[in-house]
């Protein structure tokens, strides 16, 4: 059965052609790279960033998470989207201090803990994952994994959540922000499973991360959450402007198919002999159908991912039998490539859409 993909993928697809402005060339040597070789090669190219002190974040966060007003902070933990958040923080003048509830104070948040990297230097003054936020919830928060929770003991005026997870592979307590701010805590943690790739031997981790590599459970939430909520014009600006402080960027903000390439469903898998797979794709140049033949699969049913030459998805369907056959009318004329994955088997092919 052929699938359309969702509004939001959709949206994502759009996203790519605008998400960032890196500087001529920044990316090059990570071209045709997919999964480790991919965070490999990201990592080399945003390492060694300029450190920063933790006293100049407080300036910082003046360009960084301002509002388009100039003089009020973006707090992701109390701003409604398209709403009238309870309170609204003025640029210093509501720094913390001293709280005892919300809307008293913003102050720093690590949204990836620093406990979890053993409060060491550049981890600990890194903007990339640091936010201003209020401060009364920010120490509801506290060490918490993000996740998801269907039963929270407890509600932030903007809706974010403390409760027990609701996200299969982890029980624990968890913090669940809003989802207008979901997808940019997920390429905040997946910039830092990239900026650290490799130097996170000593840090202890957490129930979320292995160093600075989500767990399983985590790297699943995180990329449903980088899925449906795309790259903002507030997290472009906010790349922009860190960029201009330490030098580095947040490749996942700039290109969001790295999330995809990396650990994703473009991360083309080595085949071995266990997982070997051959496919055969029928009539190509396909006109309104194209027939999928695979062999050497053992599982059934399996799904293809299909990607337009830009790398953005263009539309999902089932392979239930050796041989599958799907539409293609809606599909414009050009170049294709396909992938069909199951229980770590993957097949790939590439077919021609021909002119009508």
């Amino acid at each position: 059965m052929l699938k359309s993909l969702s509004p939001l993928i959709l949206l994502f697809c759009l996203t790519i052609q605008i998400a960032g402005q890196p500087p001529e060339g920044y990316y090059n040597n990570a071209s045709d790279l997919t999964g480790r070789a991919l965070q490999q090669s990201l990592h080399d190219i945003i390492d060694e960033h300029t450190q920063l002190e933790y006293s100049d974040l407080w300036q910082c966060f003046s360009t960084t998470d301002v509002r388009s007003d100039g003089v009020t902070i973006w707090d992701i933990y109390s701003d409604i989207p398209g709403g009238t958040p309870a309170y609204v923080y003025t640029l210093f003048s509501g720094q913390c201090g001293n709280y005892d509830s919300e809307g008293d104070c913003y102050n720093r948040e690590h949204s990836f803990p620093k406990s979890w990297f053993n409060d060491a230097l550049p981890m600990y003054t890194d903007l990339f994952h640091i936010y201003p936020t209020d401060g009364w919830v920010n120490n509801k928060r506290g060490n918490l994994p993000y996740g998801e929770t269907s039963s929270p003991s407890w509600t932030s005026t903007n809706g974010s959540m403390v409760g027990p997870s609701s996200v299969a592979g982890y029980v624990g307590a968890v913090f669940e922000p809003v989802d207008e701010f979901k997808g940019d805590l997920a390429r905040t943690f997946f910039y830092m499973a990239t900026r650290y790739f490799g130097e996170d031997s000593q840090w202890p981790g957490s129930d979320m991360t292995d160093g600075a590599a989500p767990k399983p459970w985590a790297l699943a939430m995180l990329l449903a959450w980088h899925r449906a909520d795309t790259v903002s014009l507030k997290e472009r600006n906010r790349n922009n402007e860190v960029h201009k402080y330490q030098g580095n960027r947040n490749p996942f903000i700039d290109n969001p198919p790295y999330a995809e390439k990396i650990w994703g469903t473009l991360n083309a898998i080595e085949e071995t002999a266990e997982n070997r797979v051959s496919i055969t794709l029928y009539p190509n140049p396909a006109h309104d159908y194209l027939n999928i033949s695979i062999s050497g699969y053992g599982c059934n049913p399996a799904v293809a991912y299909i990607y337009d030459t830009g790398g953005c998805p263009v539309m999902t369907a089932t392979v239930e039998d050796s041989v599958t056959t799907i539409s293609t009318e809606r599909l414009p004329s050009g170049l294709y490539f396909l992938r069909v994955v199951c229980e770590g088997q993957v097949a790939t092919g590439a077919f021609v859409v021909a002119s009508r």
